[in-house]
This record gives C-alpha cells, structure tokens and sequence, in this order.
C-alpha cells in the first residue's frame, strides 16, 4: 500500500473512533463561555501553535468571541523566555491577561504536557494557573491526553491508530475539530465568505 493511501485509510479510522461526546461538552462549555462574555485563550507548541493562530482567527470572525494567544506575540514570547524561563511564556501571560472565572483556555497539544517527562510544561503551568483561577478548560490532544486531559472540563483525545503518526494526524485533527465547532450552527455567528458566494450565485 501507497504511503498517502495508508495515511488517509488511519485518518478514516480515526474519525470513526472519535468521542462525539468529547465534542458536545465543548461545544456546551463554549457556548457558556460566549454567553458569559467571557475571553478564550489558545495556547500549544510547535505546529499547535500555528494550529492557535489560525483558530483565533476562526473564533473571533466566524463564531463571535474574544479570543487571543500569546503565541501572536513574538516579542513577548521570546522575553520571557529568556527572562523568566521557557515554562513561564503561558502562565505569566494569562496572568497580564488577567484570566478569571468567566474565560476559558483551550489547549492544542500532541502530548498534553506531562512535568514529571519535561514534555510541554508550559502548558502544564498554564493549566495549574487556569485552574487556580477556575476557568474553564477543553483541548484537543492526542496519545493519553496528559495533564490536558487530567485537568480539562472537556477534552478530546485523538485516537491513535498508528504509533508512527501520532504527531501529524493530531495536529491535522485539531484543525477539524475547531473547524467543526465553529461551524456548528449554534456556534456559527458570521457566515464564510466563500460559501455565501456561491449561494448568491444559484
């Protein structure tokens, strides 16, 4: 079998084995979240972190929410980084940011952290600050989940199908995933402009 072939059958697979469960309590959770007026911040590493930006975007235009992520914001990153120490870049920034019981922090991560391992305690610690301050908490994460999964109100673990390609289908599925959820119609507030098009032009 074909590399691309065997890639998409795994991908297939796993969309047969989510937990739609998983799915509906964040959308519940989000929903809450908006409804408070309460603010939404993503945060992950790596191609997580692109996956944060891109999901921002999604969220503020399409679904109606504040939302933010400190990985927007080299500058800052890369300051405390070298001042304060890698671990800190999320913790502290949600701390300027003021996190309160009202927002919601939504974690895209492979593993989920784990500090025991020395995998993404940033996001460890953004987690413990999160809950300290009782907000809410979803991700979407893939392996066991981590201290994501442990710690979130709602949190979707990516099965793994293969052990090979644990990284590259849970970072392509957290892009389903708040794809998903932003088009839901419940959450849904602007409609995508290309859609649109092509209804005016029937």
């Amino acid at each position: 079998m074909l590399y691309p072939e065997q890639y998409l059958k795994e991908a297939a697979a796993i969309i047969e084995k989510i937990d739609r469960s998983q799915i509906e309590k964040m959308i519940e959770v989000l929903l809450k979240v908006r409804s408070q007026k309460g603010r939404l911040f993503f945060i992950g590493v790596g191609g997580s972190a692109g996956n944060c930006s891109h999901a921002v975007n999604d969220f503020r235009k399409i679904a109606g929410f504040e939302a933010y992520t400190p990985v927007d914001n080299i500058s800052e990153l890369t300051a405390r980084t070298n001042d304060e120490g890698w671990h800190t870049v999320f913790s502290q920034w949600l701390k300027g940011s003021n996190l309160n019981t009202k927002d919601c922090l939504f974690v895209f991560s492979v593993g989920g952290g784990d500090r025991e391992r020395n995998i993404s305690v940033n996001i460890v610690d953004a987690l413990d600050y999160a809950k300290g301050c009782k907000a809410k908490i979803v991700g979407v994460v893939g392996h066991d989940g981590g201290y994501t999964a442990k710690l979130a109100d709602a949190c979707l673990t990516i099965p793994v199908v293969n052990p090979d390609t644990i990284t590259p289908q849970t970072e392509a599925f957290q892009g389903v995933i708040w794809h998903l959820i932003v088009s839901d119609p419940r959450v849904m507030q602007t409609g995508n402009k290309w859609e649109s098009t092509l209804a005016h032009n029937k």
